[in-house]
């Protein structure tokens, strides 16, 4: 709702893009169940859907410019070792596990069963929110160096998100605030693969399962589906996700 609001406002456009980059998670029925839910919204996106699990080319064209720089490593740490290295968000407020850069140094090959980072150097990231107004983030002490490929062979949410939003000339990204500490990361990682200037950022409130608990794909939530099952409305969904906005 937020994001075909603000296209109207703008007199813009909304793109239909499937994050479907982590393989052995993603499902048919998880793409079915979004295109069902928009047609029941009477949501209509423009031009063709994008898929992220056939923009692997792309990808690895765009990640070869960093390659050349010299700023992408390997890295055979596994996710259970980052966790266990004992090193907190560092005061982001963000809960999540920095990684210490262990690999940076070690000249691990770009293989494919190792995963692939960016080196994020200190510095701050200013950008405004159109909700929830100005922040800063650092990401070298936020999340370390950046993950763009795992060990799979999969493409990461932060790198292929950032590099399409580039490619496809967007202006306006709508998300939950759950996202907004990936911001500062995605905006340095979007400068170093050519864009001179982020798009604006948008983050709004959650509909959320439990107080604690945010609806969630791999837990089989859609969210307006669930709703729909329980006899919500089209108007009522609105009006749930009006509330939100603030």
């Amino acid at each position: 709702m937020h994001v075909w609001g603000a296209a109207r406002d703008r007199d813009g456009e909304v793109l239909l893009r499937i994050e479907d980059h982590d393989r052995q998670r993603s499902r048919m029925e998880f793409e079915r169940a979004i295109l069902e839910d928009l047609a029941w919204l009477g949501f209509k996106h423009h031009g063709d859907i994008v898929r992220q699990s056939e923009r692997g080319p792309i990808y690895s064209r765009a990640l070869q410019r960093l390659i050349d720089r010299g700023l992408v490593y390997g890295c055979t740490c596994t996710r259970a070792e980052i966790q266990g290295s004992g090193i907190g968000d560092q005061g982001s407020g963000t809960g999540e596990v920095r990684y210490p850069n262990t690999c940076r140094d070690k000249g691990i090959p770009l293989s494919n069963d190792v995963g692939w980072r960016v080196i994020m150097e200190p510095g701050v990231e200013r950008f405004f929110d159109e909700i929830l107004g100005p922040q800063e983030q650092d990401p070298s002490e936020q999340c370390g160096d950046l993950l763009v490929r795992d060990r799979l062979g999969n493409w990461t949410y932060q790198y292929a998100v950032t590099l399409d939003d580039h490619l496809q000339r967007i202006t306006d990204v709508i998300r939950g605030e759950d996202l907004l500490p990936s911001t500062g990361r995605q905006i340095r990682l979007a400068r170093l693969l050519g864009r001179d200037t982020p798009p604006r950022f948008w983050h709004h409130r959650l509909i959320m399962k439990s107080p604690s608990q945010k609806l969630s794909k791999s837990d089989n939530d859609t969210g307006v589906r669930d709703l729909r099952a329980s006899g919500w409305t089209r108007e009522q969904v609105f009006e749930k996700a009006a509330n939100l906005k603030g």
